[in-house]
């Protein structure tokens, strides 16, 4: 007599088991399916509804895991379980825990390191991304109602929703990952769930000369450009790694300085640094109330005397918010935006800043001409690596507009760097005595 036969004959005393349609909630096999089912019904049923619901809903998910995890292999220790393999045990205690305390079958996709994106659409399938590509995942949710639960799981903390009234939320878990979701009239085919999941990893710029990101040479005039106050813009496309190399720059800051951050989702990451202020955009509320945008938290940020402002994406109003303060004496500021060239970033800076000043096209470049120095871009490239591209210098030109110098090149024929010229700023560093000459020559012999 097989497993799921013992199962079924011990279910037949209580309440009849249906097999659920192959590819059900873990996207396994009926048996595989069934024994889940079973296992959770009985936990329940020893544990009760309510004491399952009290540990789920405290604070520390993983003491109600591991308890859980005591009353589950309990379940299965019992004769009728007998014919499972250590595997199957684990696989099954696996599958009902992610239901029960985590985000049912997304859970292991969430707690595999190499994913760094998870895209559910709908009950048809469930995507992520490794290493800059996308596969096909095995497992799905076996019905809408089953996304919601999982949408709700996530906003509930957060006293957010998700429903025909309010069909699109961005939210952000606990441990930093993004998340978006879509529901109905909306979303056509069910609710569309995407988790962009925060890395950590990478917070040098040693690390990114590891990945082959940047050479050493770029990457130490970058490094240079950080500690001598240049004001900087990351652009580049979405998921080309802005984030990551604005988190690699702002861990260049000197440890004596007080950095202010400002996010929409809370993403940067210092490591050994006590002088941060880390910051974060709020929607509104259920009833409407209690937003805090980036802009208010730009402006405020100059009222608490910050040596830098790091702005995590610049995307509306606050990009004149950002130049101003950049304008008046907060040299060597951070902030990302999205864009495909230098010259179109300046172009979305500009139109960015007049919806949040109603000024003539020619004063907005003045004040981006002013106040940025240099725009480093970043892509993606058809393999799915990242890599840190061209630099371009901001400078003003005679007539007021912005005038960019091509200081660094990339070549993506042969994925090579070539420095176009030096950047202005490291003879005069130099002179000022911020760089160190010695080093600046070292610098010099290993680029030519």
């Amino acid at each position: 007599m097989s497993v799921l036969e013992r199962v079924r004959e011990q279910e037949a005393r209580g309440v009849a088991v249906e097999l659920p349609a192959e590819g059900g909630l873990f996207g396994a096999s009926a048996e595989r399916e069934t024994l889940s089912s079973t296992l959770k019904r009985e936990l329940m049923r020893r544990l009760g509804l309510a004491t399952v619901a009290d540990m789920v809903g405290a604070s520390d998910a993983q003491k109600a895991r591991d308890e859980l995890r005591v009353t589950c292999q309990a379940i299965l220790n019992e004769e009728r379980f007998s014919g499972l393999s250590a595997e199957e045990r684990e696989s099954t205690i696996g599958r009902v825990l992610d239901e029960v305390v985590g985000l049912g079958p997304i859970q292991p996709l969430l707690d595999d390191a190499s994913i760094s994106e998870v895209m559910v659409n709908g009950c048809a399938a469930i995507y992520y991304e490794r290493a800059g590509r996308l596969h096909l995942s095995e497992v799905r949710f076996e019905s809408a109602d089953q996304i919601m639960m999982v949408v709700d799981r996530i906003l509930a903390p957060l006293g957010r929703r998700l429903d025909k009234s309010s069909p699109l939320v961005n939210a952000r878990l606990a441990n930093g990952d993004r998340v978006n979701a879509v529901a109905v009239p909306i979303a056509i085919d069910g609710p569309y769930v995407t988790i962009r999941k925060f890395s950590n990893r990478i917070t040098s710029m040693a690390r990114l000369v590891e990945l082959g990101s940047v050479p050493p040479w770029y990457a130490t005039l970058l490094s240079w450009a950080v500690r001598v106050r240049q004001d900087i813009a990351v652009a580049g496309g979405t998921g080309s790694g802005k984030t990551t190399l604005l988190n690699a720059l702002s861990c260049e800051i000197d440890h004596g300085e007080r950095v202010i951050t400002i996010e929409d989702s809370a993403e940067l990451r210092f490591d050994r640094r006590a002088h941060v202020v880390r910051m974060e955009a709020r929607d509104a509320s259920i009833e409407g109330t209690g937003e805090v945008t980036i802009r208010d938290l730009v402006k405020n940020a100059l009222r608490q005397r910050p040596d830098r402002i790091v702005v995590g994406e610049v995307r509306g109003a606050e990009a004149i918010d950002m130049l101003q303060a950049m304008n008046t004496g907060h040299d060597g500021s951070l902030t990302t935006l999205h864009s495909g060239t230098a010259e179109e970033a300046v172009l979305r800076l500009v139109l960015m800043a007049r919806f949040g000043m109603d000024l003539p096209a020619s004063i907005i470049e003045e004040q981006v001409a002013t106040a940025l120095d240099l725009i480093v871009m970043s892509a993606r490239r058809s393999d799915g690596s990242r890599r840190i591209t061209s630099l371009s210098q901001v400078g003003r030109a005679t007539d007021g507009s912005v005038q960019l110098t091509e200081l660094v090149s990339y070549s993506t024929v042969d994925d090579s760097w070539h420095l176009e010229r030096e950047p202005a700023f490291v003879e005069r560093s130099v002179e000022e005595g911020l760089l160190d000459g010695e080093e600046v020559s070292r610098w010099r012999r290993s680029v030519s």
